[in-house]
């Protein structure tokens, strides 16, 4: 029997993290039929000679649930080797949800992971109700990559409890229909279920967002009714607002871990902001003691520092004074010539100096964008390239004998695609490479589909290969796409995928292992409605296949959607 595709003379990188070897795989009804020196006749070939051949990275961070409504081809994960994401993380969903909160959940999702509400209004046709709908409706929507989703704890608790879920704790009777809730939608393919207690999450009118009203015990309620049915993950953004906050957040998430024994995924980061910050090893360390006394736990770490970002086109650290304000409300031509003028120019320098001081509160890329402090000009980088070597504004200040305003005002003049890049968290690379270094902390968390004109993490697979193994060396590359592949599979039970087995669904990148990397972002109006955000695209990818399609030749898309929906194991 033919074959469907071949993939030809590739150095195949399998994702076990064994050594490299070359072979040719064959793909037949979208899984790999054959790996070595396949000779069975084929619809197509694919030459792969002088390329990598790897499985296709999962990325079990994103917010991509509006998206995929408007999206077909899941960018700007697509354009990364990224071939299965999970969305709907942190407790942020778009089911279940009545008709009638529809604009509070999408105020909601813009409030916190700046998903413009004008794009959702204009991309998404909202005809579900509960999360098996919701699911239903992401299946049979056309898709280049493939997805799964959490049920959203935020969105779980409006949908039962209404306006009481942003003020009061759950009664009884609310937490028997919650968990009977996430046990429906494991049954109808969530992969878990999410929350969050971060102190960033806030709603429109600057509160906690519902699943920060929840007790404790309305937790340990719905992961013992995932415990009955021994399926699901749970996902929960930490509380990292001060060190003593963070600590006590995870000795309480260790009782859960014990008590149900579902697996557990939280970020790992590193920190300088809030008050006495916990650091990467007493995290890594955490999950080491909690897996040793019978927990199951996962960290999800970055690959780089999480930056609040800046430009002409999007935020500046200075939209929020009186005096910047009605010059940025004008067209982009007309702001660069008010800039331009000595006499303005000497107006919004002046004003710097009326912003509020740092101070010990922590922001995530949100609040460090539409709230920002005084920026620390050595901790502000103006992006030249991508790989973690920028200069920042005050060695460019101090270079150029200028206030550091002026020079951004110059620099974004010369380019008003120039980007300026605040660390967050993760800011020091060693910091990084000890939380990659962890066997149990994943590579993931891009926080795609979110943030889309604060942050920018869809390209952490590529700037990993190029930034971690190519300059640094501190990976292999065989190290790396386990990291990027199987080991996210696995974490997130996808059976069959992650690397490239006989019998293994057909999610393959093929790359040139000396020239992958991301590309310098830029700020776009390609979404619903003309709503801007962030677009980052990358080198070195030859193609990438989808359930054994080809879904991305060179950076452009193929027009085929081969992507599905991946569901857990008691989906039917």
């Amino acid at each position: 029997m033919a074959l469907d595709l071949v993939i030809r003379g590739g150095t195949v990188v399998d994702g076990s993290g064994k050594p490299r070897f070359t072979a040719d795989i064959g793909i037949k009804d979208g899984r790999i039929a054959e790996i070595g020196k396949v000779t069975t006749a084929a619809a197509r070939t694919l030459d792969a000679d002088g390329l990598i051949v790897s499985p296709g990275f999962i990325d079990g961070h994103t917010h991509m649930d509006a998206q995929v409504a408007w999206d077909p081809i899941g960018s700007c994960s697509c354009w990364h080797g990224v071939t299965s994401v999970v969305m709907s993380n942190c407790g942020f969903a778009l089911a279940p949800c009545k008709p009638s909160d529809r604009e509070w959940y999408a105020r909601c999702l813009s409030a916190v992971e700046d998903i413009p509400t004008e794009a959702m209004a204009a991309g998404i046709d909202w005809t579900w109700e509960t999360f098996p709908e919701y699911l239903a409706t992401v299946e049979r929507l056309p898709k280049a990559i493939n997805y799964g989703m959490y049920i959203g704890h935020s969105a779980l608790r409006m949908y039962v409890m209404g306006k009481r879920a942003l003020s009061e704790a759950a009664t009884d009777d609310d937490m028997t229909r919650m968990a009977r809730a996430v046990q429906e939608a494991l049954k109808a393919g969530a992969l878990g279920f999410s929350s969050s207690r971060a102190s960033t999450h806030l709603t429109p009118d600057d509160t906690p967002v519902a699943s920060r009203l929840a007790e404790w015990e309305e937790i340990d309620r719905i992961i013992g009714a995932m415990a009955e049915l021994d399926a699901g993950i749970f996902q929960i953004g930490p509380d990292i607002g001060s060190g003593p906050r963070h600590r006590a957040f995870l000795e309480r998430l260790r009782q859960v871990a014990l008590a149900t024994k579902r697996p557990i995924m939280f970020g790992v980061l590193s920190t300088k902001q809030g008050e006495d910050p916990t650091t990467w090893n007493y995290q890594t360390k955490y999950i080491d003691d909690t897996v040793a006394a019978g927990g199951r736990m996962f960290g999800q770490g970055t690959t780089r520092s999480i930056n609040a970002i800046f430009s002409l086109k999007s935020y500046l650290p200075f939209d929020v004074l009186p005096a910047w304000k009605p010059i940025r409300a004008l067209p982009l031509d007309e702001q660069k010539r008010r800039l331009r003028d000595p006499e303005v120019r000497r107006a919004l320098v002046a004003a710097e100096g009326a912003m509020k001081p740092r101070d010990k509160t922590f922001q995530g890329g949100g609040a460090a964008t539409t709230d920002p402090r005084k920026p620390d000009y050595a901790n502000l980088f103006a992006l030249k390239g991508v790989d973690w070597d920028d200069p920042t504004v005050e060695q460019l200040a101090e270079r150029r004998g200028q206030h550091p305003v002026e020079v951004m005002i110059d620099l974004s003049l010369v380019d008003d695609n120039q980007i300026y890049v605040q660390p967050l968290v993760n800011e020091s690379p060693e910091d990084v490479l000890g939380i990659l270094r962890h066997d149990r902390t994943l590579a993931t968390f891009s926080d795609s589909g979110a943030h889309v004109c604060q942050e920018m993490g869809s390209s952490l697979q590529t700037h990993f290969l190029s930034y971690w193994v190519r300059k640094r060396r501190a990976f292999t590359l065989e190290q790396a796409i386990k990291k990027l592949s199987h080991d996210n599979a696995v974490a997130w039970e996808m059976p069959g995928r992650g690397l490239l087995r006989e019998g293994y669904q057909a999610d393959i990148v093929l790359f040139e292992e000396d020239r992958i990397r991301p590309q310098l972002p830029t700020v776009e109006k390609d979404l619903p409605g003309g709503a801007r955000r962030l677009v980052q695209k990358a080198e070195g990818i030859r193609a990438t296949l989808v359930n054994g399609a080809v879904t991305f030749e060179n950076g452009e898309a193929t027009g085929v959607r081969s992507g599905i929906v991946l569901k857990g194991k008691l989906a039917s």
